[in-house]
């Protein structure tokens, strides 16, 4: 494959990451990956961490009251709990440009349609796996939904997380509950939370299993890929995530591009698609995340 054709290729595989962050409502928690970097060995990254002292004591009596104090940038290496890939095709054209503008829309749709859904599958799971708080119920009217959203928001009040920096994930039949309510005061309770963001019901579980894309028995057919509830997990309500809890972190490779000349397999072109990244919580902030799941 030529310069030219690497070059035009990679105008569309650089506009991943902003379909990416338009299809997927986690995105909001993303970390700012223009500090991440790639470890020292494959599958880690190198996630940044600050530290830094507490106040002192003002010393009016010295020259310079004030206690030195530290503050440092290091970076810790955590090994990528999010690893998928697929490789998908399509016949060759008149040129590489048609070529191109047939990639920008097959790999577009695949991330809005495949890729966000399950994105956001895992972390909701993985979250709600290490919530500090949680509760079930059938949430039958605005006023549940109000009851079920104000214990949540004491109980983060309590771990004292800041309410700009939480996230509310909720499903589209309470946002609507509440919203409808009559009462102003009632709909007040979104104003506990930075950002209030409508979850699709079908990514939206405690407890998820990835499908492995390969496997294929008179019981089990896994071929499509992608995700589905756990027999152990529920459909949640809501889950609120303080943003400064949550560590993630995502990538989005197209790491290969084979065209029909190179292609021992038929006519078409290849493209090799690798997502990866982390999600996960800080141990000591297990508290900024509270879900609430069917009974």
């Amino acid at each position: 494959m030529s310069a030219n054709d690497i070059t035009l290729f990679k105008a569309y595989i650089d506009t991943l990451d902003d379909v990416y962050k338009d299809a997927s409502v986690t995105a909001v928690l993303d970390g700012a990956n223009d500090l991440a970097r790639m470890g020292a060995n494959a599958g880690e990254m190198e996630i940044p961490k600050y530290d830094m002292d507490g106040l002192a004591n003002y010393n009016r009596g010295d020259a310079n009251g004030y206690a030195a104090g530290g503050v440092s940038l290091t970076f810790e290496t955590k090994k990528c709990n999010y690893d998928r890939g697929r490789v998908f095709s399509i016949y060759d054209m008149d040129n590489v440009e048609s070529n191109g503008i047939a990639f920008g829309k097959l790999s577009s749709e695949f991330i809005r349609t495949k890729v966000a859904p399950e994105v956001d599958a895992v972390r909701f799971a993985t979250y709600a796996g290490k919530a500090g708080g949680h509760a079930a119920a059938a949430l039958t009217d605005g006023k549940s939904w109000v009851d079920a959203i104000t214990t949540a928001s004491i109980a983060l009040d309590d771990a004292e997380v800041p309410t700009n920096d939480r996230i509310l994930f909720i499903q589209s039949t309470g946002l609507k509950a509440v919203n409808n309510m009559q009462t102003i005061d009632s709909r007040a309770i979104f104003n506990d939370f930075a950002t209030v963001v409508k979850a699709p019901k079908k990514r939206f579980y405690t407890a998820i299993d990835l499908l492995d894309g390969r496997t294929k028995s008179e019981t089990v057919d896994e071929t499509a890929g992608g995700f589905k509830m756990a027999t152990t997990g529920k459909e949640l309500n809501f889950l609120i995530v303080s943003k400064s809890a949550a560590i993630q972190y995502m990538k989005n490779i197209v790491n290969k591009v084979i065209n029909p000349t190179e292609n021992q397999e038929d006519d078409k072109w290849k493209f090799f698609y690798h997502p990866y990244g982390i999600n996960e919580v800080y141990d000591n902030k297990v508290n900024g995340i509270y879900y609430h799941s069917v009974a």
